[in-house]
């Protein structure tokens, strides 16, 4: 069984806020499968640094602004 990333992330909520952008489109646009962005989106897979950044430009915002990472201080 895949343990779950800690990182969290707002892709679906970009990619419904940038158009309606499916799934298959940011997966065309990135050069990963489908199956890869909804891993990424479901927090169950991490994407490479090389691809959280390609998804950051994809949506123009910062990287902070798309992945998340909680603060070992916050219970």
């Amino acid at each position: 069984m895949v343990k779950p990333t800690r990182v969290t992330n707002r892709i679906r909520a970009l990619r419904f806020a940038n158009g309606e952008m499916t799934q298959a489109e940011l997966a065309e646009r990135l050069g990963v499968t489908r199956q890869t962005v909804i891993a990424i989106e479901q927090s169950r897979y991490s994407p490479s640094l090389e691809t959280a950044f390609q998804i950051a430009q994809v949506f123009g915002v910062r990287l902070d602004d798309v992945f998340q990472y909680p603060d070992p201080e916050e219970k």
